[in-house]
This record gives structure tokens, C-alpha cells and sequence, in this order.
């Protein structure tokens, strides 16, 4: 993913009816674009290294030539939602409710 195509993609997730926050950070867990503060940035960046790297290893244990692509975790609260890629994760926090 290219600068340009980080910021589009940025800009156009951050602008979807019920987004409460979006981050797009590289996999080192430097954001990159982000809607929230920086120490809820951070906050969710770890949150996200973690859980990313859980899944990953959970479908490559199930099927060794498959991989994770999406990730989407619902409370009452947020959804939060997790494209991870080789080089970049987009993160999304959502309402659920709008």
C-alpha cells in the first residue's frame, strides 16, 4: 500500500456513518493515520499486535496454507474491526448501534 493509497483508504473509512475512530498503522505498531488520541492510538495498536498475531497462528495451526484476513470483535460498546496485511493494519472502531 502506497502513501496515497494509506490516505485515501484513511479517508474514506474515517467518513462511514457509525466510525468512531480509524488507525492505520505499519507492523512495527507506528501509526500512520489515526482519528483518535495518541494514547488511544497506542492503546489499541498493542491491543491490536496481540490479537493479531493470536489469530494468525490459531488459522495457520487449523489449515497451514490459509491465513488471516479479517478480524471483527463486537461488544455493547464498539466493534472493532481489523484488516491486518503484511505491511499495514487498518483498524476500525464503530458503533454498533448507528
Amino acid at each position: 500500500m502506497s502513501g496515497n493509497d494509506i490516505e485515501e483508504t484513511y479517508n474514506r473509512i474515517k467518513t462511514h456513518k457509525g466510525v468512531v475512530g480509524a488507525i492505520i498503522a505499519n507492523q512495527e505498531g507506528v501509526s500512520l493515520r489515526s482519528s483518535l488520541d495518541n494514547s488511544t492510538t497506542v492503546q489499541y495498536i498493542n491491543a491490536v499486535k496481540d490479537l493479531t498475531y493470536k489469530g494468525s497462528s490459531l488459522v495457520r495451526d487449523i489449515d497451514p496454507e490459509n491465513e488471516l484476513t479479517f478480524i471483527r470483535v463486537r461488544s455493547k460498546k464498539n466493534e472493532i474491526m481489523i484488516a491486518p496485511d503484511k505491511d499495514h493494519n487498518i483498524i476500525v472502531i464503530q458503533n454498533p448501534n448507528e
